[in-house]
């Protein structure tokens, strides 16, 4: 899939159209009719590109501070891109669409999301050879909720997947030194001190593939780190923080695509995560990389 440079700057706009609808606080509960105008959108955006479907989460928040979990709908969506070699373990992409309360969530996690709607898109014009599975997962920020139900359903069902990618947190680069922290000091003795790539983090069963889509990532101009852990992460909390843990936990291969959040980003979980602090033209390549990759793995 080659993108041309006049492409590229309707990616961007695609980008900044699905970000404008999303940002703005998430949470089910304190920000239940943003959440549930955020459910609409995605739903009817995923729906111009193939059968949508919902699948409920049996999740009741505690009631506190005079707040009633009664009312609150929680769902992911999903659609299907067919591939063009249909006995092929499929892909599936996620990326979670709520946020905490009070955040307006414009990189955690309007941008995964956003990035997920274009390469619905992009996938639906330009078929993959594998099948596509693109959810959006809800109450992300409650524990892995959605991520959870959706990983425990396919390996209930013994359904394969040749990757699952969890797309959390793709806008926020920063030249400036010293704007990138690790978990580990050994981490920080490897990897750039300047947060200007996209790092992807995967089981240990991923790491042909990560290689592979680093080097998309890198046609695209999306600079990119990537690092193996074992043991499901546990040894380095950080990396479970996303919605690719349940699918490490129940056997598949996974990987976490990010900016690394709060590793880099300042106004992670704030109320100023706001659009205008994005380099939407960086997420623009990045959905580029992501794109040929799953059109020809």
């Amino acid at each position: 899939m080659e993108i041309q440079p006049r492409q590229h700057q309707d990616l961007v706009q695609k980008l900044t159209s699905h970000l404008e609808a999303l940002s703005g606080p998430r949470d089910p509960y304190l920000g239940a009719g943003t959440h549930r105008l955020s459910q609409h959108y995605i739903r009817a955006e995923l729906g111009q590109w193939g059968d949508v479907s919902s699948q409920a989460l049996d999740f009741q928040r505690p009631a506190r501070q005079g707040l009633n979990s009664s009312g609150a709908h929680h769902a992911n969506w999903q659609v299907l891109i067919p591939g063009s070699h249909a006995r092929l373990s499929p892909f599936l992409v996620g990326a979670h669409y709520d946020t905490v309360p009070g955040s307006s969530g414009a990189d955690d996690n309007a941008s995964g999301v956003a990035v997920l709607l274009v390469l619905a898109e992009l996938l639906a014009k330009y078929q993959p050879r594998r099948s596509v599975q693109l959810v959006a997962f809800d109450l992300e920020e409650y524990g892995l909720v959605g991520s959870t139900t959706c990983a425990w359903q396919w390996r209930t069902q013994n359904q394969p997947i040749y990757l699952m990618l969890s797309l959390e947190m793709l806008g926020y680069f920063s030249d400036e030194p010293h704007s990138q922290r690790y978990p580990l000091d050994v981490l920080s003795r490897i990897y750039p001190d300047t947060g200007s790539f996209i790092a992807l983090v995967g089981n240990t069963k991923t790491v042909l593939k990560m290689r592979s889509l680093k080097r998309h990532l890198k046609q695209a101009g999306a600079p990119c780190e990537w690092l193996p852990v074992i043991n499901q992460g546990k040894q380095i909390p950080d990396t479970r923080r996303s919605d690719h843990a349940p699918f490490w936990d129940a056997g598949y291969p996974a990987v976490m695509v990010t900016d690394t959040a709060h590793l880099r980003n300042p106004h992670y979980h704030q109320a100023s995560d706001r659009i205008e602090t994005l380099n939407i033209e960086t997420m623009a390549k990045v959905t580029r990389g992501l794109a040929a990759y799953l059109q020809t793995s």
